[in-house]
């Protein structure tokens, strides 16, 4: 599974011109669930969602949570994360999961932070829609599970 994080002032999306979910301060995440993604990468990914210290704290440091400021959370399911550009100039999707496990761990995500006492909302899976994100800092972060290569 791969998370993009998105440290956010604030992040709205839009289906068919309809605001569908927003929120404030927190992060909204990008998140792609690969070929072979499992319950256990889900776990992880929360965790590490949660838990990653870049928020500043009073000097100025990254050293706060999602947690510790209280933050939200915006998740939109992303399969491009896995796009294969590695020949010619059309990516292919074949390491993105099939959409019907791919959408049963996008929801277990969700529901992982808001066990963490999150506030989540979240884009339409499948749907073309449209993300605004106000990054602030900037500052976009990667997030792996141990499968894919992360740590």
């Amino acid at each position: 599974m791969r998370a993009l994080l998105q440290r956010a002032a604030a992040g709205a999306v839009r289906v068919e011109q309809q605001l569908i979910g927003s929120i404030g301060s927190g992060l909204v995440i990008l998140l792609g669930i690969g070929q072979g993604d499992t319950n256990d990468d889900v776990a992880y990914l929360v965790r590490k969602t949660v838990n990653l210290r870049i928020f500043d704290d009073s000097q100025g440091k990254m050293n706060l949570s999602l947690k510790d400021i209280g933050g939200a959370a915006l998740v939109i399911s992303q399969f491009t994360l896995y796009a294969d550009t590695r020949r010619g100039n059309r990516p292919g999707f074949e390491p993105a999961a099939p959409p019907e496990l791919a959408e049963q761990l996008y929801q277990q995500y969700i529901e992982g932070l808001r066990q963490q006492g999150v506030t989540v909302a979240t884009g339409r899976f499948g749907a073309d829609m449209l993300v605004n994100i106000s990054n602030d800092g900037p500052v976009t972060i990667l997030l792996e599970s141990p499968a894919k290569g992360g740590k």
